[in-house]
């Protein structure tokens, strides 16, 4: 008896649909900053170590070209959603409030390896990404700039 019974439970647990999750792009104003921003001294130290001493290793790199190229490239900080989902490298150089008022303006995904990485776009070039091994579709064309509600994927 006890094995027809676990029998029947485990065909119903087949038989149950797989629940899919909907996802929305974060609100960036309830954005939280989890790392702290690298000091000037940082910033120039790891210059000087990337593009000074081994330049010819990355002449070609036009982060090398000068200082505020490189400056503007890594002087980030990683941030996160409020739920913690969706993570981002924001500039330091963005004033403060900056992110209180911005909104998403499309929404893609794309496969890296096993992950699928939800990518959601803001202006200021800031971007929160979401990895997963759950399969996802983008809610219509992945353009929500009109109807940032819209900004939305379905994952499975």
């Amino acid at each position: 008896m006890k094995s027809h019974c676990l029998a029947a439970v485990l065909s119903l647990g087949a038989a149950l649909p797989a629940f899919a999750d909907t996802l929305a792009c974060p609100d960036p104003a309830a954005a939280v900053q989890v790392a702290t921003c690298p000091s000037e001294e940082e910033l120039k130290y790891t210059y000087s170590g990337y593009c000074g001493n081994d330049a010819r290793l990355y002449a070609k790199d036009e982060n090398c070209a000068d200082y505020r190229s490189y400056r503007r490239l890594k002087n980030v900080a990683l941030w996160e959603s409020k739920d913690g989902a969706f993570q981002a490298y924001i500039s330091c150089d963005l004033p403060a409030g900056a992110l209180k008022n911005l909104k998403p303006v499309s929404i893609a995904v794309s496969k890296q390896g096993k992950l699928t990485r939800l990518a959601c776009s803001y202006p200021e070039g800031i971007l929160f990404t979401h990895r997963s091994k759950a399969q996802c579709k983008v809610q219509g064309d992945g353009n929500c700039a009109a109807d940032p509600a819209a900004c939305k994927a379905i994952c499975d």
